[in-house]
């Protein structure tokens, strides 16, 4: 019995509260992608009171992802030798703290310094979510779970967010955009208490049970040899000798970089449609992320379905990541080339609904190719995408600077941008990343000898 067995047995066992983790898993999704997508609308607004340029704004844009990249592997081991408990409480905390501090200067070096503090508090959150499924629930339905926890809710966390900020707090009941970040900010903050007192890091076992009759004894016959001891943090050397999960990383280095396109810009580009009324621009902001929640719903139920039918596991996974991603990346450019917002972002939301397959899967593949080290995997994983996610803005800012132009119109010069050079980009990263699934093979262990299903 390998630990992953032990661990599925585990989470298919003696839990009563299943469902309640679940709900506190997903709310905790829904909440990192609900703050995180308040940038969608504070990105113009800092731009309309400070005068910020395109560069400016994409630098503290990006200025989440670094410290948020490097507190990936750090917040992983955490979890992995100490539970997510208190660690998910404590940074729910900081980052519901700091969202409204985004909005409280137009200082450009403090805007950075904020920035990089919320990514740093946001850094453990899905590292700790990928511990939390894979200690609560079993591996027939695992990716399902992290499908609706990191798609369903975390998409549609961030689809809600302009919305609720944009549409109700803004447009319905007239907040200004400081007053609704704040209003957020009590929100999240009130959740972690809530958090502290419901959650537990795993399913308790009656004290009256008696294992499973093909568990092995805890100490082993005098004739067969005790296997050795596993490390208790993962040997990174090793890790990064296994192929398929460097390309892994390659490839959500690609993903995660085409995706920040969304977080970023995808305001300023409904603005530049024409779309200037705060309740219809919440709601084309959305438009893109639902599709991407039901988008990752999906590929959650599709990894599991063809997991129980087909054999091979590499091509379960690389089928379902590979053919959503690609056929995403081509909508994405085709979407572009209407100059109406709402064809545009019906047109994304079809591309973010076969683009995000993708998210579960890679949750799924971090499992398999973890095992008892899935947190930190998954922690490493997510540093390469939001690398991706710090670098690409750099590159997003000078492309929008390059194809802008300064008109007059009433007698004042305007700065006139064109977003699509930027949706091209992100549509080419997403073609490459879904190449990069042919060579992925999720079947083959980091550490294959400790921990093999």
């Amino acid at each position: 019995m390998s630990f992953g067995d032990r661990d599925d047995r585990a989470a298919s066992g003696y839990h009563p509260q299943r469902w309640m983790i679940f709900s506190l898993a997903a709310s905790t999704s829904f909440l990192l992608y609900l703050h995180r997508y308040t940038w969608n609308l504070v990105r113009p607004e800092l731009q309309a009171e400070y005068g910020l340029s395109n560069t400016q704004l994409e630098t503290i844009g990006s200025a989440f992802f670094f410290p948020y990249a490097l507190g990936q592997i750090p917040c992983g081991i955490i979890c992995d030798l100490f539970g997510p408990h208190l660690f998910l409480v404590a940074i729910i905390m900081a980052w519901s703290l700091l969202l409204p501090l985004q909005g409280m200067t137009g200082n450009f070096m403090a805007l950075l310094a904020v920035r990089g503090g919320f990514g740093l508090a946001q850094a453990g959150c899905y590292p700790a979510l990928s511990q939390v499924t894979r200690a609560w629930f079993p591996l027939r339905s695992r990716t399902q779970i992290q499908g609706w926890v990191a798609a369903a809710f975390g998409r549609g966390g961030g689809a809600m967010a302009s919305i609720i900020m944009g549409t109700f707090m803004m447009g319905y009941l007239g907040m200004s955009w400081l007053a609704s970040l704040w209003t957020l900010s009590f929100v999240g903050v009130l959740f972690a208490f809530i958090f502290l007192f419901f959650f537990r890091n795993s399913p308790p076992a009656p004290v009256d049970a008696a294992p499973p009759t093909d568990w092995p004894e805890s100490t082993p016959s005098n004739d067969e040899p005790s296997l050795p001891e596993p490390p208790r943090v993962l040997p990174f050397r090793v890790a990064l000798r296994n192929r398929s999960y460097l390309i892994l990383l390659v490839q959500q280095f690609l993903n995660a970089g085409s995706d920040v396109v969304f977080t970023l810009i995808l305001g300023s580009y409904f603005l530049s449609l024409g779309a200037s009324n705060s309740g219809t621009l919440g709601l084309l902001i959305s438009l893109p992320l639902v599709g991407g929640a039901l988008g990752g719903v999906f590929g959650g139920y599709a990894n599991d379905w063809a997991l129980q039918r087909f054999s091979s596991r590499r091509w379960c996974r690389a089928a379902v990541a590979g053919i959503g991603m690609g056929i995403g990346g081509l909508l994405v450019l085709l979407a572009v080339t209407s100059p109406d917002p709402l064809k545009v972002a019906l047109g994304l939301l079809i591309a973010r609904f076969f683009a995000d397959w993708n998210q579960p899967t890679v949750w799924g593949t971090c499992t398999d190719l973890g095992g008892r080290y899935s947190a930190t995997v998954f922690g490493i994983t997510n540093m390469a995408g939001n690398m991706g996610a710090f670098l690409t803005p750099f590159a997003v800012g000078i492309l929008l600077d390059y194809y802008s132009v300064s008109k007059l119109v009433d007698g004042q010069a305007v700065i006139i941008t064109n977003y699509v050079p930027a949706f091209i980009l992100c549509g080419g990263m997403m073609l490459v990343a879904a190449a990069a699934w042919l060579v992925i093979d999720c079947s083959k262990r980091i550490i294959p000898d400790i921990d093999e299903d």
